[in-house]
């Protein structure tokens, strides 16, 4: 009896062991199986949604872009072709880069200045100026722009009006080529800035103040505090700004739609606009399609640099 009362203990802990061995550790991974599974099924509707949103979409414009202008032959990389033969599309190639990158480059440091003001601001203060900044973004673009172009007019437009005031001659804003690029440019900047401003607002708003006071006893000026703390800190949602408006720059249509149309002569001409009149208004879809598809290499070259350095930096982190 008192044999069978000792080696009790020992049997308990035997058979936890084995209960803790092989056994609980399959039991274990197949809790984690089943938990992953169950993640799975939750995130499967949205990757449904993006198969059916972005996937298919994009095959199907690959797949037209290989048809001929009837959309019953295939004829490969034609299209694609007769594209890189053509200096117009070449043109219009290199304003899209133009515009693209002059707006991207204006809106990151109107977006900086204008955060940089509202940061210094009281809280009061900050309210007010957040809510007015952020009209431009908030007003529908087709609406904002059009009474944009009813301030470029040359006859009865605003713009004109001011230039006469002060004794000047009046533009043909919209008619040459020059001042349609600008006005291109500085609706894009007006159009898309406040985003900018509200991401780089709220950066601003992580930056530790322990990394300013330390800075500013050591004597640093305004600059050196900029250069060496705020923008070193900020430098991921800067790439990240940056790369999301030169996609949305590249795939512009509205702007320049309503604005110029393209014109004069096409000099305003852009990717998304061009792939929208010979699409749609030429009735050629397969051409259209091949047009649209040339800003993917671009927008790829510019996503995987830009991304390789904030993945660098994190690194280095």
């Amino acid at each position: 009896m008192p044999s069978h009362t000792i080696d009790m203990p020992a049997d308990a802990d035997r058979r936890q062991r084995q209960a803790s061995g092989p056994r609980g550790r399959g039991s274990l991974h197949k809790l984690m199986r089943r938990r992953s599974t169950i993640a799975f099924l939750m995130t499967l509707p949205l990757l449904t949604l993006t198969i059916v949103l972005v996937a298919y979409p994009a095959g199907f414009a690959i797949w037209l872009s290989m048809l001929d202008r009837s959309m019953t032959r295939f004829v490969g990389l034609g299209n694609f072709a007769f594209l890189v033969g053509r200096d117009q599309f070449w043109m219009v190639v290199y304003q899209t880069c133009g515009f693209a990158i002059a707006v991207v480059v204006l809106k990151a440091i109107v977006g900086f200045a204008a955060a940089q003001f509202v940061h210094t601001l009281p809280t009061k203060g900050q309210r007010k100026w957040r809510g007015m900044l952020l009209v431009p973004w908030v007003i529908p673009a087709a609406m904002s722009i059009l009474g944009w172009r009813l301030l470029f007019e040359p006859s009865f437009g605003a713009f004109n009006w001011i230039l006469e005031q002060l004794g000047m001659d009046r533009v043909i804003w919209l008619g040459e080529t020059g001042w349609a690029r600008f006005c291109v440019i500085l609706v894009s900047v007006w159009f898309g800035a406040p985003f900018f401003m509200v991401m780089y607002l709220a950066s601003l708003k992580s930056v530790p103040l322990e990394l300013y006071e330390a800075a500013s006893i050591d004597g640093a000026t305004w600059w050196q505090r900029t250069r060496y703390v705020t923008l070193p800190m900020m430098r991921n949602i800067i790439a990240l700004t940056m790369i999301f408006s030169l996609i949305g720059s590249f795939a512009g249509f509205t702007i320049v739609s309503v604005l110029t149309n393209g014109g004069p002569l096409g000099t305003t001409q852009v990717l998304g606009t061009s792939a929208f009149l010979i699409g749609i208004m030429g009735g050629n879809l397969p051409m259209g399609a091949a047009v649209s598809l040339f800003m993917v290499p671009v927008l790829a070259v510019a996503a995987i640099y830009i991304l390789r350095g904030i993945a660098k930096r994190g690194s280095e982190v």
